[in-house]
């Protein structure tokens, strides 16, 4: 967790991308396990609720990216990234409605390439820095 404070868009961008690797697998392990088990079809639970783990995880990065962040324009499109994501996972646990997972793939790409850009963007380094600006 220290980590995490210290360099929160690092985690955040690997976290999301780890989100979009797990739901690009999802089908292969399905495909795996009906080889491997004819007479189970259920995915195990840990894999089934990897999502929440990564939403909570990514939820205090936007936190703490957010607020060492200079610009307004990222600060937003974090916390934008991050409602819609989890929304999505929502969505795709509850089926609100159906949704090409595509859109989720691009959700949580577009959080972690801001995670990415934020890192190399003007960031405070003092709790106060960013309320002189």
């Amino acid at each position: 967790m220290n980590i995490s404070l210290r360099k929160p868009d690092t985690i955040g961008a690997i976290v999301s991308t780890l989100c979009v690797v797990h739901c690009l697998l999802t089908p292969l392990l399905f495909v795996a396990q009906s080889y491997t088990a004819t007479h189970s079809h259920e995915t195990p639970f840990w894999w089934k609720n990897l999502d929440y783990l990564f939403i909570l995880i990514s939820i205090i990065a936007v936190y703490e990216s957010t607020k060492k962040s200079t610009n307004k324009l990222i600060k937003a499109g974090l916390w934008i990234s991050w409602i819609m994501l989890f929304l999505l996972i929502l969505n795709e646990k509850l089926v609100w409605i159906e949704l090409d997972e595509i859109i989720t793939y691009s959700v949580a790409l577009t959080l972690s390439m801001l995670h990415i850009y934020n890192l190399n963007y003007c960031q405070c380094e003092t709790e106060n820095c960013c309320n002189n600006k």
